[in-house]
C-alpha cells in the first residue's frame, strides 16, 4: 500500500473509530463502589468507579505524534491531581504509555493488526501521596483496529484446469480462492468478491465462491484448444476503493470424439509391380481425424468386391495410415488393374455425437499392375524322353518349349547346362529347342540321363529359367544267349526214351535262339522240347530230353533239383 493510500485509509478509519469509541464509552461506562473507612463510626459505602472501555488503536498509524488511544478515569479523581494512574501488562511502557495525571493512553509506535490483533493490560488508580490503591487493579484490552491494508491474494495460482469440449453451459471447470489478511470480523476489509477481467464470454465465475463454469455452448477444441482467463478478487465487497488481486487460470478443452475420419480425396491411384512379394506393403492411404489420442484411432476395411481376395489393409498405429498388403501373387498378363473401396471408421465411438452423422468415410482405390520382365516359362514342369541305345548321333529324341509371357514377347534361346551333361551326350537346337544325341548311347553303361535345359530371354539374357529333362535309354537285342559255364551230364545206359536228362537255363528273351544249340552229333540221342520246363526260384529252364536215365541241375544256383526216373516222353 502506498503512503498516500495509507493516509487515506487512516483518515476514513479514524472517523469511524472515534465515533465508535465515543458511543462505546458512553454505553459501557460503569460505576465502581468500594468501601472507605470513616473514622470510628465504621465503614460507609461510597460510590466510585472506573470510566473506561475496550480501547482501539488504528494499525499502521503514520502520524508524527504518538497516537491517542483513550483515557482512564475514576470517580475518585476530583481533578485536584491527587490520583495517579499506572499501566502494566503487554506493551506497557514500550508500546503504550499513560499520563499519570490525566489517564490519557497513547501508542508510541505504529502497530500491525496482522502481527498482533490486541494487547491485554492492567490499570490502577493510586493515591499520589501515599501510593495507596484507590481502586482494585482492573484489566482491559487495547484492540488494534484493522484498516484495509492487505489486498486479496491467490496463494495457489496460477491455476491449470481442463473441461471437455462441447460441454453444456454451466459445466464446472475449477474453483479459485483468494485470502485477505485483514480482519474478517470488522467492516468489509476482508470481504472478497470475484470477477472475470479476461475470458468472457467463454467462462463465468461465481462472485462469492470463485467457482468457474463454462458460459458458452459447443466450444470446439478443434477450433480453439487453450483459454487464458484472468480472475480478480477485490475486497470491500467489490466496492470502489477496495484492494484487488488477480490470478491466471489456464483452461484446456479436452478432446471428445466429435469428428469422424475423413479421406483427403475420394480416389487413390496406386501402381504396383507384378513382381511384388506376397505379404509386402504395396500402398498407403490415410483418413485424417481432427480429434486426438484414442478418439483419432482409425480402422480401415476393404469393402467386399474386386480387391478383397487380392489385398488386405491394416492400420499403422503410429500415424494412423492404412497400409495395403498383397495377399496373392500379381500377374500383369492375367489381370492389369484392380478397383475396390475402403472404409475408414473410428474405433471408439461416443454415442453423444452419433446424431452428427455416420462416423466413417469411403474412398475408392485403383491399383494398376505394372509389367515386369520375367524369365521364360516352360510349357511343362519336366520332360521325359526315350531313345534306343546305339541310336546314331544327331538323332532328335524330343523337344522343349518355353515362351516369354511378357507383353514384349521376347524370343527365347535354349541351352544345356554343361554341369548336367559333362560327357556331352546330347545337343539342343538353341532356337527350336529340339534335343538330339551327340554320340552313341549304351544302355548297359548308362540306362538314364538327367540333364538341365536353360531357356534365356533374348532381350534380357539375365532372365533365365530351367527345366529337368530325363532321357531313358531303351535296350535292343544285341547279344546272343550264352551258357554261363561248360556243362557235363550223364546218361544212364538203361534210360528210357523221353526221360529228362538235364536242365539248362536260358533268358526268356533268348529262347528263340535255342535251336542253334542242337548240334548234329547229338540229334541221334536227344531232342529239344520247348513245352517242357523245370523251374528253380520261378526261373524258366529248357528241358533237354534224352532216352536215358539222368539227373537235373539249376544253372543259376547249381542246386540239384531231383532225380527223375522213368519219366515218360513228352510229345
Amino acid at each position: 500500500v502506498t503512503p498516500e493510500r495509507r493516509q487515506s485509509i487512516l483518515k476514513k478509519s479514524l472517523c469511524a473509530c472515534f465515533f465508535a469509541l465515543t458511543s462505546h464509552t458512553a454505553h459501557h461506562a460503569r460505576s465502581l463502589v468500594a468501601p472507605i473507612r470513616n473514622g470510628a463510626a465504621g465503614f460507609q459505602r461510597v460510590k466510585r468507579g472506573w470510566v473506561w472501555n475496550q480501547f482501539f488503536v488504528l494499525e499502521e498509524y503514520m502520524g508524527s505524534d504518538p497516537q491517542y488511544v483513550g483515557k482512564l478515569h475514576t470517580d475518585l479523581d476530583k481533578g485536584d491531581s491527587a490520583v495517579k494512574y499506572t499501566l502494566s501488562g503487554e506493551g506497557a511502557g514500550s508500546i503504550f504509555t499513560i499520563d499519570q495525571t490525566t489517564g490519557d493512553i497513547h501508542a508510541l509506535r505504529s502497530l500491525d493488526r496482522e502481527e498482533k490483533p490486541y494487547y491485554t493490560l492492567r490499570a490502577q488508580a493510586v493515591d499520589i501521596n501515599t501510593n495507596r490503591p484507590l481502586e482494585p487493579e482492573s484489566e482491559f484490552v487495547i484492540k488494534v483496529q484493522d484498516i484495509n491494508d492487505n489486498e486479496p491474494k491467490f496463494l495457489e495460482g496460477p491455476y491449470m484446469a481442463s473441461v471437455p469440449e462441447m460441454s453444456p453451459v454451466g459445466t464446472y471447470v475449477t474453483q479459485v480462492t483468494a485470502t485477505d489478511a485483514d480482519d474478517p470480523t470488522y467492516g468489509n476489509s476482508a470481504r472478497v468478491v470475484y470477477s472475470i477481467l479476461h475470458g468472457q464470454p467463454y467462462f463465468s465465475v461465481d462472485p462469492k465462491t470463485g467457482v468457474i463454469k463454462t458460459a458458452l455452448p459447443n466450444m470446439d477444441r478443434e477450433v480453439k484448444e487453450q483459454y487464458q482467463v484472468l480472475i480478480q478478487a477485490k475486497d470491500m465487497g467489490g466496492q470502489l476503493g477496495g484492494l484487488a488481486g488477480t490470478t491466471t487460470v489456464n483452461i484446456t478443452l479436452s478432446d471428445v470424439n466429435d469428428n469422424p475420419p475423413r479421406f483427403s480425396k475420394s480416389f487413390f491411384h496406386l501402381r504396383v509391380p507384378e513382381s511384388s512379394a506376397v505379404g509386402s506393403a504395396v500402398g498407403r492411404i490415410k483418413a485424417h481425424d481432427l480429434d486426438i489420442g484414442r478418439n483419432a484411432e482409425v480402422e480401415y476395411t476393404i469393402v467386399p468386391g474386386d480387391g478383397g481376395a487380392m489385398f488386405d489393409i491394416t492400420t499403422n498405429e503410429h500415424n494412423q495410415e492404412g497400409i495395403i498388403i498383397l495377399k496373392r501373387p500379381l500377374d500383369y498378363e492375367t489381370k492389369k488393374a484392380y478397383t475396390f473401396k475402403v472404409d475408414a471408421s473410428n474405433a471408439h465411438l461416443d454415442p453423444r455425437f452419433q446424431n452428427f452423422g455416420a462416423f466413417k468415410d469411403t474412398a475408392t482405390v485403383k491399383i494398376n499392375v505394372l509389367d515386369v520382365d520375367e524369365p521364360p516359362v516352360f510349357n511343362k514342369p519336366a520332360y521325359v524322353m526315350d531313345v534306343y541305345e546305339d541310336t546314331p548321333a544327331g538323332t532328335i529324341i524330343g523337344a522343349v518349349t518355353a515362351q516369354d509371357l511378357d507383353a514384349s514377347s521376347s524370343p527365347v534361346r535354349y541351352s544345356i547346362d554343361w554341369k548336367s551333361d559333362m560327357d556331352s551326350f546330347f545337343d539342343i537346337d538353341p532356337v527350336e529347342g529340339t534335343i538330339s544325341t551327340n554320340e552313341l548311347l549304351d544302355r548297359e553303361s548308362i540306362a538314364q540321363h538327367n540333364i538341365s535345359v536353360v531357356a534365356t530371354k533374348l532381350s534380357d539374357p539375365v532372365l533365365t529359367s530351367r527345366v529337368a529333362v530325363t532321357v531313358h535309354v531303351l535296350d535292343i537285342n544285341e547279344f546272343p544267349p550264352e551258357l554261363a559255364s561248360p556243362y557235363e551230364t550223364f546218361v544212364c545206359e538203361n534210360a528210357k526214351m523221353g526221360q529228362v536228362c538235364y536242365g539248362v537255363f536260358l533268358p526268356p528273351a533268348s529262347l528263340c535262339a535255342l535251336l542253334a544249340f542242337s548240334v548234329a552229333t547229338l540229334q541221334a540221342l536227344m531232342r529239344v522240347d520247348f513245352s517242357a520246363t523245370v523251374t528253380c526260384q520261378t526261373l524258366r529252364s529248357l528241358a533237354v530230353l534224352t532216352a536215358r536215365h539222368c539227373f537235373m541241375k539249376c544253372l543259376i544256383c547249381s542246386r540239384e533239383l531231383s532225380c527223375v526216373h522213368c519219366k515218360p516222353p513228352v510229345n
